[in-house]
């Protein structure tokens, strides 16, 4: 079935058609792009939320138990949850798809898990397609939920309205978010297992982190706020909820949150000028690689020079 055609059947909420979209979407089908093209149009009621955080620190447990929590407020909830890619398949491990088995029992939440293939910054080259998909299929919430392999993720501040970092007591430093800007694309600080006893320590950590960064003169519109959760016994998910209500709404009608859409709006075109450039690289390289690899192998050029000559024959 061509991809337009499953446009309306997407906009009912039928999950078979926003499967095949995504999915589409996902191998970069250029049959497909009109179709997403459409889709952008409709798009942009969902709210977002992007979960980061480094490996260990109970993202996974924490979008399900979250989904399940906005999932009772009443709407549905669309998960997007990026795993690494196998090194054999390529394929997503889907780690997180077995964590949330129980919640995928429920037609209001649907989980996708998508295989980062080689893309950079925690998230997949379809993430953002796959998100507005889901929103025209009549999803309120969409939770995006980042690789966890590093501190470098913070694209998905770039491609989210609300974004929370997740951190963890007892994983080696006291604050982990801390590293590589982690600290600084937080609008929700997580501190995630506050049912053990070291929790109150980063908790600490954290809020005069801060301060810190308010004192320095970086303090914004938006009062960045520390939350303390355990999805052993439910601790501060209430708590949760009420924080992103507020930046949902600030995020909404504040200049601070014209400004952010604007910057992922310039993300959006930037990362697709980027995939499209890619792609039409890769096609025109393929023929001309050989041959200048044999003259790189055989010490007849430079790295620097015959890459030169790759790309102008390639982008010619």
């Amino acid at each position: 079935m061509p991809s337009t055609e499953l446009i309306p059947r997407a906009a009912r909420g039928e999950i078979p058609a926003i499967a095949r979209l995504i999915s589409r979407a996902e191998a970069g089908m250029p049959e497909a792009r009109p179709a997403l093209a459409e889709i952008y149009k409709r798009a942009g009621k969902a709210h977002v939320i992007g979960i980061t955080g480094v490996p260990g620190s109970g993202k996974s447990t924490l979008v399900a138990a979250l989904a399940a929590r906005l999932r009772a407020t009443g709407g549905k909830v669309g998960v997007v949850a990026v795993d690494p890619s196998s090194p054999y398949s390529g394929g997503a491990i889907l780690g997180d798809r077995i964590r949330m088995t129980e919640l995928a029992q429920d037609p209001g939440v649907y989980i996708r898990s998508m295989a980062t293939r080689g893309a950079m910054g925690g998230m997949a080259r379809a993430t953002l397609d796959a998100v507005d998909i889901l929103d025209v299929g009549g999803f309120n919430t969409i939770i995006i939920e980042t690789v966890g392999v590093g501190q470098d993720e913070v694209e998905i501040a770039k491609a989210s309205h609300t974004t929370i970092v997740v951190s963890a007591p007892g994983l080696g430093d006291e604050i982990q978010a801390i590293k590589a800007g982690m600290l600084e694309i937080a609008d929700i600080h997580i501190v995630s297992k506050c049912d053990r006893s070291d929790a109150n320590r980063t908790l600490t950590d954290l809020k005069q982190m801060l301060t810190m960064g308010v004192r320095a003169g970086v303090a914004s519109e938006w009062p960045v706020r520390v939350v303390g959760i355990s999805s052993l016994n439910g601790e501060g998910f209430d708590e949760l909820l009420e924080a992103i209500a507020k930046h949902r709404a600030f995020f909404k009608d504040s200049a601070s949150g014209t400004q952010r859409r604007l910057a992922i709006a310039g993300f959006r075109l930037e990362k697709t000028a980027e995939n499209l450039l890619i792609e039409r690289f890769q096609q025109s390289a393929a023929a001309l690689t050989p041959a200048l690899a044999a003259k790189l192998s055989a010490r007849q050029g430079d790295p620097y020079s015959l890459a030169r000559e790759l790309l102008a024959a390639s982008l010619a």
